[in-house]
C-alpha cells in the first residue's frame, strides 16, 4: 500500500530538519523496515512536507513504531522542529492524504 502524508516544518528550523534527516539512526531505519515499510520519501516545498510511504500495512507500521524507544526519541527531536507532526497514534492510520489520480500502468 502507498500512504501520502502532510506535515510542516517550522520556518526557522528547516536547516536543522534537513540535517537531522541526513543522520537518521540506523536503528530507526531498521525498525521502520522491520515494521513493514519498503520505501519512505519526504519532499519539502517551503515549510510544507509531503511523505510517501510504501508499506505492507500502515496501521501495523504505526503500531509497531509508536512506543519503540528509538522512534520515541526521534519523534521528540522532530517535535522541536515541526509545526505539524506525524501522528503515530491509532488515529494517525486514517490521516493519509486521499489519492486523486495515478498514471495507469502499462
Amino acid at each position: 500500500m502507498r500512504i501520502a502524508l502532510h506535515t510542516r516544518v517550522r520556518a526557522d528550523r528547516i536547516a536543522e530538519y534537513e540535517a537531522a534527516h541526513r543522520e537518521v539512526p540506523a536503528e530507526l531505519t531498521a525498525a521502520i523496515r522491520a515494521a513493514g515499510a519498503k520505501r519512505w520519501s519526504i519532499w519539502r516545498s517551503g515549510t510544507e512536507l509531503f511523505h510517501l510511504i510504501e508499506c505492507e500495512d500502515y496501521a501495523r507500521l504505526l503500531a509497531e513504531l509508536e512506543a519503540l524507544p528509538v522512534n520515541v526519541a526521534w519523534q521528540a527531536r522532530m517535535d522541536e522542529l515541526l509545526d505539524v507532526a506525524h501522528d503515530y497514534s491509532s488515529d494517525g492510520a486514517a490521516a493519509g492524504l486521499p489519492e486523486v489520480w495515478r498514471l495507469p500502468e502499462g
